[in-house]
């Protein structure tokens, strides 16, 4: 990791840090602050340890992109949690053929960058 990408991280984990401390919960209620200043500290340290031993300057990249998105969207909805990917009903095909593993090719394609590591770790 470079110097830059190194600066990068950190500075990210000291926004998301600083983000933390001065949520404040779309509902008003103590008890929801607390919850989702929480959460965002759990999944901030859960994350960054689990990525810590990257190497890969593309995966970096992603990760660094991912972050972003991530603090961006949960600034914008005033919702720390990932919003979620709708389908349209149907959307999969059934559990027979080759149609399947296309289909999850295209969903695992089509996942926005701000829930790339949501499944690894939930």
């Amino acid at each position: 990791m470079t110097t830059a990408t190194r600066q990068e991280v950190l500075g990210l984990y000291r926004r998301i840090f600083r983000l933390a401390r001065k949520w404040q919960a779309a509902s008003g209620q103590m008890e929801d602050t607390i919850k989702e200043k929480q959460y965002i500290l759990n999944e901030a340290r859960t994350l960054f340890q689990k990525n810590k031993n990257l190497t890969d300057t593309d995966q970096i990249k992603q990760c660094i992109d991912e972050c972003t998105a991530r603090i961006e969207i949960g600034l914008h909805y005033q919702i720390p949690y990932p919003r979620p990917i709708h389908l349209p009903p149907m959307g999969l095909t059934p559990l027979r053929g080759r149609g399947l593993r296309s289909q999850e090719k295209l969903r695992k394609l089509s996942k926005p960058v701000y829930l790339q590591s949501h499944d690894e770790i939930s």
